[in-house]
């Protein structure tokens, strides 16, 4: 196929050129007396219609004057017309006419040509002759032997001279010069020898040689090929393009050294590990050698010293892995390069590493160095040693921009020796912060059966800020929570705990999942402002979290989620679904607001509420991840246990980034025979009613032990809403782990404990229900509010 499809359309004759311009005869009055085959091409016109007719009427406008004074003019003359052409659009063409004398008949030619055509052939023209004369792109043509013919004013510069090397083979032109790119074949003969051979260009091969205008510096050219043919499709030779790339090539090759210190230098979080991948990153793209020497302090993962002399008391690290790690104590005079760059905190170039005592004998007798480069180690203010990059076989010296590179790489793995010396006593202290603030056991609940699974971060990167919660609360529901504080240490553990905290004393106050997730996303905001006082606000670390209420009268879960994954559910006939409406916005945003899902669950259905842990890592999405959990819990009808650890065992094998948190739950009903409903009138006497009812509701559950005590406090508690609600209230018996006693009305108030005074004729109800129950509260509903009582069974 064709490499360049429209080449063909390139054409550097002129337009006005006689092999391709419309071409006409006039004669002495102004007719056509002409009329060749490109003429009826350009106008459309064929000769049989302007033959012998006045040529005015080819023109678009009055020009008829004009026209007979360029036919009578005695020598060639050039304008510009607007011609009419047979559909009726009118061309602007640049004309020439040219007087004729033949046997004594006066004539005129005409050629013609668009306008546009010729100025963009005049615009070709400019084009070659900006390439000969100003590009600085060097243009270099070679016969078919590869001599030299010609080059171009870029190539005269480079070459000191382009005259002294025509006719000279291509190879004289830099006689120690290579090519560094290898896709292609490295010798410049075989490469001029395949593009003439094939006609195939070859394009962007990296040259790299001294230049004759500039011997004493290495440039680095890209190169391109391509095959020249004559009209017949005969090589002509070659033409090379060349362009130096000396500046961008060296900055390239900074920037990939950057890149793989990034990647490399302090990946390990372990000072000696970080110490060779300074060496390995640096040799040989920019130094021969790199010695590291830091204080034994760092070594051990302590505090650098302060205050003493530098260069005292240093160990030169040796080995990569810590089967061959040693140390050889080294130390430097006060007036060597060394100390005076520790002691200043700059880079100093030199020529030599004598005067470091305690150097192997090795080093003492190769004292003189071509070119040391001394870059102290600085992390946090502080200097936490000292780099030495030598070249031994590179005779250049350490240029600015090397030089700064080598503060670069310096800098990174400074902050990486300083990172893996705290590492080791923060990442302790933050798993022993982390696993005291996570439940240690979650209770047993009618609600629920539970499993969970909690997978620390690999040790390599910290603990992180997951938890998870199970809170009992009222009507023998349960609250279910998973969170995420974004990052690691001990502030996201601490974080993680307060949050765990936060959340489980407003989930005793029976809130809903939206407004629990509202007051806890205002505390978040609070504590992230710039004035926060406890040292978390400058982490601004993001959390997510979602928070979940199952009622097993109802079957009824409602959840709300600030920016974490939903939950999964898999009903009990093996459908697994994932919620469709999008979470909220993390905690801390104070942006959009939060909203509930409100879903009915099947007895025995199984819900996954899960950190992004569990469904994402570096190698696979989350989307990807969840489908995998969402498999998993197709096998629900499998004990929780056994479904938490097939859901791990999906995670891909290796060091795990982040926290994994799973926690599972299978729904359970409460049955009828286990909840009485009393709808009452607001009746006062209705209150002996409740008593009978629930004294009637007790003996047959076998609770008539409990009689006494749960009729006094449903007496008080139905005795207040009938006091101050005004339509019906609704009394709850519930025989769970402890005999629950709910009383709802359409009234918003809620009753508040106090402590009666002697002739104060009410006011002890409350407190007498206080006494006698192990917990009672007020919750508000949708309708109003219900007080409950939770009562010990016998």
């Amino acid at each position: 196929m064709d490499r360049f499809p429209n080449a063909a359309n390139v054409d550097f004759h002129s337009p006005l050129d006689l092999s391709k311009a419309a071409t006409a005869v006039l004669d002495a009055e102004g007719r056509v007396s002409g009329w060749g085959p490109s003429a009826q091409r350009l106008l459309g016109h064929p000769a049989e219609d302007v033959l012998g007719r006045p040529a005015a009427r080819l023109l678009a406008g009055s020009t008829g004057q004009r026209l007979s004074a360029l036919c009578a003019a005695h020598k060639p003359r050039s304008t510009v017309l607007d011609l009419r052409c047979q559909d009726g659009h009118t061309l602007r063409a640049a004309v020439t006419f040219s007087p004729l004398a033949h046997r004594g008949a006066a004539a005129t030619v005409v050629v013609a040509a668009d306008l546009a055509a010729l100025r963009c052939w005049e615009a070709q023209l400019a084009m070659l002759q900006g390439l000969a004369t100003e590009s600085s792109v060097g243009l270099t043509i070679f016969g078919t032997d590869f001599h030299v013919v010609w080059g171009n004013a870029s190539t005269d510069l480079e070459l000191a001279g382009v005259a002294q090397y025509v006719g000279l083979h291509a190879s004289a032109l830099f006689p120690e010069g290579e090519f560094i790119s290898r896709h292609h074949p490295p010798d410049e003969d075989q490469v001029m020898e395949q593009v003439l051979k094939t006609g195939e260009p070859i394009l962007g091969m990296h040259y790299r040689g001294r230049a004759p205008a500039d011997p004493g510096r290495e440039h680095v050219w890209s190169c391109s090929y391509y095959r020249l043919v004559d009209a017949r499709g005969e090589p002509l030779g070659l033409f090379e393009e060349s362009l130096d790339i000396t500046e961008q090539y060296r900055a390239q090759e900074r920037l990939s050294l950057l890149v793989r210190a990034g990647k490399r230098i302090g990946a390990s979080l372990d000072v000696r590990r970080t110490a060779a991948e300074l060496a390995d990153v640096a040799v040989p793209q920019l130094a021969d050698e790199v010695l590291v020497d830091l204080p034994p302090a760092v070594i051990e993962g302590r505090q650098p010293p302060t205050g003493s002399a530098p260069g005292h008391s240093l160990l030169r690290m040796h080995g990569r892995t810590p089967e061959e790690f040693r140390t050889t104590p080294v130390s430097y005079p006060p007036s060597s390069l060394q100390a005076l760059s520790l002691a200043t905190s700059r880079p100093l170039v030199g020529d030599t590493t004598s005067g470091a005592a305690g150097e192997g004998a090795g080093e003492r007798g190769t004292a003189a160095r071509p070119c040391c480069l001394f870059v102290p180690l600085l992390a946090r203010d502080a200097v936490l040693g000292l780099a030495t990059f030598r070249r031994d076989t590179n005779p250049d010296p350490f240029g600015p921009e090397e030089q700064t590179l080598a503060v670069e790489l310096a800098e990174r793995a400074a902050v990486g020796i300083d990172n893996a010396r705290r590492y080791t006593s923060q990442h302790a202290t933050a798993l022993v912060l982390q696993r005291s603030l996570l439940p240690q056991h979650l209770p047993e609940q009618s609600a629920v059966e539970v499993a969970y699974r909690y997978l620390p971060a690999d040790s390599r990167v910290g603990v992180g800020g997951d938890w998870f919660d199970l809170i009992p609360l009222s009507g023998a529901r349960v609250g279910l929570t998973v969170g995420d504080v974004v990052g690691h240490g001990v502030h996201a553990a601490a974080t993680m705990g307060r949050l765990r905290a936060t959340v489980r004393t407003l989930a005793l106050l029976d809130l809903d999942p939206a407004e629990l997730l509202t007051r806890l996303d205002g505390l978040v905001a609070q504590d992230s402002e710039p004035h926060a006082d406890d040292g978390l606000g400058d982490e601004a670390l993001g959390v997510t979290c979602l928070y979940a209420i199952y009622d097993p009268v109802s079957g009824r879960c409602v959840w709300a989620s600030a920016g974490h994954p939903p939950p999964i559910v898999a009903d009990a006939s093996g459908s697994v679904a994932l919620s469709a409406l999008a979470p909220g916005p993390p905690l801390g945003l104070g942006s959009l607001p939060y909203e509930n899902v409100e879903l009915n669950l099947s007895d025995g259905s199984v819900v996954a509420f899960f950190t992004d842990g569990v469904v994402e890592d570096r190698r696979t999405d989350i989307d990807s991840g969840i489908d995998r959990l969402a498999h998993v819990l197709t096998w629900q009808r499998c004990p929780l246990e056994e479904l938490c650890d097939r859901a791990l065992s999906t995670l891909p094998p290796g060091p795990q980034a982040d926290d994994a948190t799973l926690l599972l739950i299978r729904t359970r009903r409460l049955g009828g025979d286990r909840v009485a409903d009393l709808e009452l009138p607001p009746d006062p006497a209705m209150v002996a009613h409740a008593r009978t009812d629930t004294e009637r509701q007790l003996e047959s559950w076998g609770l008539s032990e409990l009689s006494f005590t749960a009729e006094l406090v449903v007496s008080e508690l139905v005795t207040n809403s009938i006091r101050y609600a005004t339509g019906p209230v609704m009394l709850r018996l519930i025989r769970d782990r402890s005999l629950l006693c709910e009383v709802s009305d359409n009234a918003h108030t809620a009753p508040h404990l106090r402590r009666a005074r002697r002739d104060d004729e009410g006011g002890r109800g409350l407190f007498l229900v206080a006494q006698v129950s192990q917990r009672w509260g007020t919750r508000y509903t949708a309708s109003g509010k219900t007080i409950w009582a939770e009562l010990a069974l016998p």
